[in-house]
């Protein structure tokens, strides 16, 4: 199979050493990012028109048959459970997300620690009845896309969730924050019906304070070619000098493809009114088969409008992958060019002596719980901002991304904190998931590994966690510098 790649500017050389590896460059018109804009990944939100029905966790019958069928034991068997494509949930309530639907049930006066947990609703071990819940949704994808790669991103459930599509099992997510995606592509039935089910299990809490129940934040579709940007395969920073910036663009671009393939890199950086004001191109590489490659650019901002709380200014990034003379994938984000320095006599902003005038606030709000609209969180940041604030902590979690689009907007320093102090695999994945989300945001200016961790933080063992943590970090985002919220020593018996 012969790859064609092209770039701005091939030289000689580089088209000479190309077609001894059997790939071939060629030659295309120069693009800009105003023409690439169209060519930017699908990307549907699935919230609308799904169906819910609570399961029970005591049950089986009342919990449509989940333990009693063994659907574990041969690949697409759902016959049966409300897995199953052909299950009949037209009775079921129809519901747009984000759904809570811990907040919806009348309030439980019980010193049991899962209700007062729970915010003193009926959910936890005690609730069997409305401690689980199943959606399911009906979605159609044309044939005239099945060339391409297709992924399902849930952007948060609380929690312990279990996924299908069309009776094959994807996978679980035990966290109630941090946020997961499928590839489907394998499961996609082209013009005819798809459809998802989600079993949600709240029966155990993870914090001390309201965390509702359900799918509580955005759900997506999304589709791709095969040769594309990975999943937040797109790290953006900057440095700033005297009359120039220089933002950094790593790009991971993921070939799902069976055989390598060629490509190049195209970047830009925009004002907000998206005026071109930098760009760059890399030399053509090759992508294994089911393989990455990290591709650098640096590219010169002359005189830029630094990003800070008080004058919040967005530029645009954009990376743009080609390969055989046509546009593979694209991405673009926000991005904020600024300088944090973090010393013994406090924080700079670009520079500028700051001081930090902070709010540790939890993600529910009265009267929808945890299921926030969108507009709620700029609602919300701009009434902190009128305050006087200018940080906010994401206690004690990882935030939904709406709340960093609002910070990022509208001038307000982010602590993006982990959701636990545990350097297990299952906690790690969740910080990476974390730092790689977002670690391009301007508004995000340190890291927290975790809170009042009482009954390990003062010991051996928890310092080794907490530098296990710091070291991957560093390791994931050398642009900041981690903290930790520790409470006193004696609060828990495992203090010591």
């Amino acid at each position: 199979m012969v790859i064609l790649i092209f770039c701005f500017w091939v030289m000689a050389g580089h088209g000479q050493g190309l077609a001894k590896r059997g790939l071939v460059v060629r030659p295309v018109k120069a693009l800009t990012a105003a023409s690439v804009e169209g060519s930017l990944r699908q990307r549907q939100l699935l919230d609308d028109s799904w169906k819910f029905h609570f399961g029970d966790a005591a049950d089986p019958s009342r919990d449509f048959n989940f333990s009693l069928v063994s659907i574990f034991a041969k690949s697409g068997k759902s016959a049966g459970t409300a897995i199953a494509p052909d299950f009949q949930d037209s009775s079921w309530r129809t519901l747009q997300l984000p759904h809570d639907w811990a907040v919806e049930l009348p309030f439980e006066n019980s010193p049991d620690q899962d209700v007062m947990a729970h915010g003193y609703k009926p959910v936890g071990g005690l609730y069997p009845r409305t401690s689980i819940g199943w959606y399911r949704k009906h979605f159609v994808v044309g044939s005239f896309d099945s060339g391409r790669r297709w992924c399902i991103r849930f952007d948060g459930v609380f929690r312990d969730s279990k996924v299908w599509i069309n009776g094959f099992y994807l996978g679980g997510n035990a966290s109630g924050y941090s946020g997961f995606a499928f590839d489907v592509t394998d499961y996609i039935r082209y013009d005819r019906e798809n459809v998802l089910a989600v079993r949600v299990d709240a029966s155990q809490y993870e914090g001390w304070y309201y965390e509702g129940a359900g799918i509580y934040r955005h759900v997506w579709l999304e589709s791709y070619k095969p040769l594309h940007i990975a999943e937040d395969g797109l790290f953006v920073y900057s440095t700033v000098g005297k009359d120039a910036a220089t933002v950094t663009m790593e790009t991971t671009v993921a070939n799902d493809g069976p055989v390598a393939a060629g490509a190049s890199l195209t970047c830009f950086v925009t004002d907000r009114d998206g005026r071109q004001i930098g760009e760059g191109v890399t030399s053509p590489v090759s992508v294994a088969a089911n393989g990455s490659s990290v591709i650098k650019l640096t590219l010169p901002v002359p005189h830029p409008l630094l990003w800070s709380p008080d004058s919040p200014y967005l530029y645009r990034a954009m990376a743009v992958v080609h390969s055989g003379g046509r546009v593979a994938d694209a991405q673009k984000m926000r991005i904020g060019i600024r300088t944090i320095r973090i010393d013994p006599s406090g924080l700079y902003v670009n520079g500028r002596y700051t001081k930090v005038k902070g709010v540790n606030a939890h993600q529910d709000h009265a009267g929808v719980g945890s299921a926030l609209p969108d507009y709620l969180n700029y609602h919300r940041v701009r009434l902190l901002k009128e305050m006087g604030a200018n940080a906010y902590r994401t206690s004690h979690n990882p935030p939904a991304p709406e709340l960093l689009d609002a910070c990022d907007s509208l001038g307000m320093l982010v602590l993006d904190e982990n959701r636990l102090l545990n350097s297990s695999p299952e906690y790690l994945e969740q910080f990476r998931r974390l730092i790689f989300r977002d670690r391009s945001r301007a508004s995000v200016f340190m890291w927290s590994i975790g809170n009042e961790e009482g009954h390990i933080q003062t010991s051996p063992l928890g310092r080794r966690i907490a530098q296990t943590l710091v070291e991957r970090q560093r390791e994931w985002d050398p642009t900041r510098v981690s903290t930790y919220a520790a409470d006193l020593a004696n609060v828990y018996k495992g203090g010591k």
